[in-house]
């Protein structure tokens, strides 16, 4: 399993949407996508998918743009990465839609299941709102010590 483009950038997105909710008006996709470095036209592909779950909402108009349509502590990660990259499954032979022949005989498959459901456990435990704070920390207190993932895991305390 690899998190693509994908579900990093719908992460960067809705995290760029909550840094700048303070300003009270929506983003505009060519706002995003200078902020984050990435191109207009990805920027657009992914919003939508983020706009079709229900995550983020796009305003019309001449001040329109895209804005969160939740608060970002009832989005779990697993939702978010979800929507942009689909089912999660550390195995093809995981999936609803799995032919494999194997399946109701195959050793490792019981790990596998079991390694796929805690990693799908704890997306669902945290939220964007913890990767949000946890990066707001993460750059107010730029220590050597003071990793990503650790942040993250004192935020979720």
């Amino acid at each position: 399993m690899k998190i693509s483009t994908k579900g990093r950038y719908g992460l960067r997105i809705l995290l760029d949407l909550a840094a700048h909710q303070s300003e009270g008006r929506p983003r505009l996709i060519r706002e995003i996508a200078k902020s984050q470095q990435i191109s207009e036209k990805y920027v657009s592909r992914l919003i939508l998918a983020l706009r079709d779950a229900g995550v983020v909402e796009s305003l019309r108009g001449a001040k329109g743009g895209y804005a969160l349509a939740k608060p970002l502590a009832e989005v779990t990660l697993l939702e978010a990465i979800e929507t942009m990259e689909g089912p999660l499954e550390v195995v093809e032979c995981l999936a609803a839609d799995s032919d494999c022949q194997r399946a109701a005989t195959c050793g490792p498959r019981l790990f596998w299941s079991e390694f796929n459901d805690e990693i799908r456990s704890l997306l669902q435990r945290r939220t964007v709102q913890d990767l949000f704070d946890a990066s707001r920390e993460h750059e107010e207190h730029c220590e050597e010590n003071a990793s990503p993932l650790n942040v993250l895991k004192n935020a979720a305390k």
